[in-house]
């Protein structure tokens, strides 16, 4: 068999003991026959792993066998507990005689644990649009946990104008096209740099499904084809069952953040976007989360944005299109409310009012949107979005994502962009840094 790791490795889901680890057998990986994905036969593949405290695994401390199951597309997702909170930890698989690249990962810290989190976000990585060049900057950054922030596949037809192409210009639908779709997205090898480099914490859009699709039940046996191709190439913990995955969840960082990871479209319907099982779920770790930070890490647009020109002046995909929900979570009056967001393609950093009519209004938290990987931008009038919105104290159309960190007193994002995802290999600059101490966001130094 030819090398099976050609989709390299990946970990997420960080708690205090433990992570996923994941990789998928792919020896054939653009391979157009459904019955054998990744090329491989319809039968089990045994894969052997090791998990250690150094990079030449001189020092192992958890290894195992497991099965490569056909059903899953070969892939592997391997739920390590043991292992000491807040600490390095490296990891490999092998199958026959053929090694994995080896993955860095990371355990959350300790719950009495005061020390800073790093992080970084990214989103929207439309692989026609350009090269993940942002990635492999992120990647040498080595944070502590990376976020993202949806649409990590687009299921729509090969874009006009590709800087690269895709194996199957056509829209995704079936099982085996979501598959070939991750499958040529994960080839990427900055991509893979920043899986290898730290655990993900994943969460979607849309495109990962359909564009702007809600939770029809019509939809459903789409969905559920979508569903299962997302998690055989994420390493998240839970199986989808039927059309159903669960993604809302926290990670809590020690002392200082709790994570609170939002689904913005499973279970929407008109007029709720999380659904009501959902919102009591976030408003209770609102009300009740003794962490320095509460962070919400969702998908879209959370700050109100008003758009000049013609209509409609409001993006109602957006919490703009729902903004009773977004009252309730300000009326959760919970102390250090932050929002990582992303979807519109640019940087911005926003204060949350109160009441967003109202600049006089009370500051109870802080937007910081991340740009995109490489997905194209829409046209945007900046200068007249924010002189409309006094509330938007920032704006980037480039390309880039966030890296920031999260500490006992202030809570520090700082905005990374690269100059053009169109030819590899760009350069990657810090364009603007903020900070909050939870009475609104400043400007720092660079």
């Amino acid at each position: 068999m030819a090398n099976p790791f050609t989709l390299g490795v990946a970990s997420g889901e960080p708690l205090p003991d433990g992570v996923v680890i994941w990789t998928r057998l792919a020896p054939a990986p653009l391979t157009l026959d459904p019955a054998r994905p990744g090329g491989l036969p319809n039968r089990a593949v045994e894969v052997r792993w090791q998990v250690a405290e150094d990079e030449r695994f001189t020092r192992i401390v958890r290894e195992g066998v497991t099965q490569a199951q056909p059903r899953w597309a070969f892939s592997v997702h391997v739920r390590l507990d043991g292992l000491r909170p807040g600490a390095d930890y490296f990891y490999r698989f092998r199958s026959g005689s053929d090694h994995s690249p080896v993955g860095r990962t990371r355990t959350a810290p300790a719950a009495a644990s005061a020390g800073p989190v790093r992080f970084a976000v990214a989103n929207c990585q439309r692989y026609e649009h350009g090269f993940y060049t942002a990635y492999r900057h992120l990647a040498a950054e080595r944070p502590d946990v990376i976020f993202f922030v949806g649409d990590y596949v687009y299921e729509s037809p090969q874009a006009a104008n590709p800087v690269r192409t895709l194996p199957n210009t056509s829209e995704a639908d079936t099982l085996a096209e979501y598959r070939l779709r991750y499958t040529r997205y994960k080839l990427d090898k900055d991509l893979q740099a920043a899986h290898a480099a730290a655990p993900w914490v994943a969460t979607w859009d849309d495109h990962e499904v359909a564009d702007n699709y809600t939770g029809a039940s019509s939809f459903f046996r789409r969905r559920a084809r979508a569903y299962q191709a997302y998690y055989e190439h994420l390493p998240i913990r839970v199986k989808p069952e039927a059309h159903l995955l669960q993604m809302f969840r926290r990670r809590v960082y020690g002392q200082n953040a709790e994570f609170i990871v939002l689904d913005s479209r499973q279970f929407r319907v008109p007029g709720d976007m999380l659904g009501a099982a959902q919102e009591k779920w976030l408003l209770e770790r609102l009300r009740t989360s003794t962490a320095r930070w509460k962070v919400l890490v969702e998908p879209l647009f959370f700050a109100r944005r008003f758009v000049p020109g013609n209509p409609p002046h409001l993006r109602l995909d957006a919490w703009d299109g729902f903004q009773e929900q977004r009252r309730r979570i300000f009326d959760a009056g919970a102390r250090g409310l932050i929002v990582l967001s992303g979807d519109v393609h640019n940087h911005w950093a926003s204060d949350l009012h109160a009441d967003f009519l109202d600049p006089r209004s009370a500051i109870v938290g802080a937007e910081f949107v991340t740009s995109s990987i490489s997905s194209r931008p829409p046209a945007t009038d900046a200068p007249a979005v924010l002189a409309a919105n006094p509330h938007i104290k920032f704006f980037d159309g480039r390309r880039g994502y966030l890296a920031g960190t999260a500490g006992a007193t202030d809570f520090r994002v700082s905005y990374r962009v690269v100059d053009s995802v169109e030819k590899a290999g760009a350069n990657v600059r810090i364009v603007a840094e903020f900070v909050t101490e939870g009475e609104g966001i400043k400007r720092s130094d660079v």
